[in-house]
């Protein structure tokens, strides 16, 4: 069992940079692939960014590429996600999860955070 916490999220003005982090406890992260999602208002839940178990391979939506990159500290047990160039369409609530299965990338997450919410001011 793991327990994922978001943090880092706020209000920010457009251009602006957040980084969002993920602290899990219960399992070490190295078991699992990580994921970022978010979920606007009204709108249904997407995909954001992966990274696999070791950090050497990750993807991003297209929506994010370039502006947004996730890494992680296995150390720590953390996962981050850097977002730069904000805009007001990144409003949403940011969810981190992880994933079980060996494959990557995965739609397949078996843990969810609860979320942080990210608010872009134009």
């Amino acid at each position: 069992q793991v327990q994922l916490v978001e943090s880092g999220g706020g209000l920010v003005q457009a251009g602006g940079s957040l980084r969002l982090s993920c602290a899990a406890s219960g399992r070490t992260l190295t078991y699992y692939a990580m994921g970022w999602f978010r979920q606007a208002p009204g709108k249904e839940r997407e995909f954001v960014a992966t990274i696999n178990r070791s950090g050497g391979s990750t993807r991003h939506a297209d929506v994010v590429k370039g502006r947004f990159t996730i890494s992680r500290d296995n150390a720590k047990n953390t996962v981050y996600l850097q977002m730069n160039d904000l805009k007001p369409e990144d409003t949403a609530v940011y969810y981190c999860a992880a994933s079980a299965t060996s494959l990557f990338p995965t739609s397949l997450y078996d843990y969810w955070g609860q979320g942080t919410q990210v608010t872009v001011s134009s």
